[in-house]
């Protein structure tokens, strides 16, 4: 699996190699331990150094390798990890949601409605990149409609890994557990009706356990996962 095209667009190259790189790591095509050289990295993307480094700089501030003189040591993704992610996620879309409750939202649920039905549709055909990016779209769009600088800063810096973790756990969902995808999807629909509901407990409960879900099922495919 090469990083898909959708989520490249309008990014430099440094970007474009940390995206490349970032799958290889969190897939498992670059081992725990392994040691990358600039000069390495450079001649496979045909890049010269200094957007190598920006991307080592991204992948290192986001915890995947760890910088030294002999080169980047690759770290990966740990359960700690996964666990500190889906908590950020489940505290921002938590207060998210509770602050679009309080919003005129009609054309927020008619937008989610209808991202829900492409991902049933993606899932029909087992199209497991548009399933991801639409799942992606879901949640990102209740953080931009939410209109809260800080959140959506701190929901940028996870976006990435975010999305590759969720690429990788999707493809080996589909391969492996296909009967998992319905529920998934119901989840979603779920998170729906909490916006609706503007019960600030319900809304909590319904989020708490759609990220309790989700930690289990990228521990079960991405730390785990059986081969494909």
């Amino acid at each position: 699996m090469q990083y898909p095209s959708i989520g490249l667009q309008g990014v430099s190259l440094g970007e474009k190699i940390s995206c490349e790189l970032r799958l290889q790591i969190i897939k498992g095509s670059i081992k725990l331990g392994t040691v990358l050289s600039e000069n390495q990295i450079a001649a496979e993307f045909n890049a010269s150094r200094s957007p190598v480094r920006e991307a080592l700089k991204t992948l290192s501030n986001e915890g995947l390798i760890r910088l030294e003189r002999m080169g980047a040591v690759v770290l990966g993704l740990t359960p700690k990890d996964i666990e500190e992610l889906c908590d950020v996620r489940c505290l921002i879309e938590t207060f998210v949601i509770q602050r679009l409750s309080a919003m005129d939202h009609e054309g927020l649920i008619h937008t989610l409605n209808k991202t829900i039905d492409k991902m049933e549709m993606a899932a029909k055909h087992r199209d497991f990149v548009e399933l991801s990016y639409q799942d992606l779209y879901f949640h990102e769009v209740m953080i931009h409609e939410a209109d809260h600088t800080r959140i959506l800063h701190l929901w940028n810096n996870i976006r990435y890994i975010v999305f590759t973790a969720l690429l990788v756990a999707t493809e080996r969902r589909i391969v492996e557990e296909t009967h998992e995808i319905e529920p998934l999807i119901e989840k979603h629909r779920l998170l729906v009706s909490a916006l609706i509901s503007k019960d600030s407990n319900y809304i909590q409960k319904v989020v708490q356990e759609h990220y309790e879900d989700t930690r289990k099922t990228v521990n079960n495919t991405v730390l785990n996962p059986k081969n494909l």
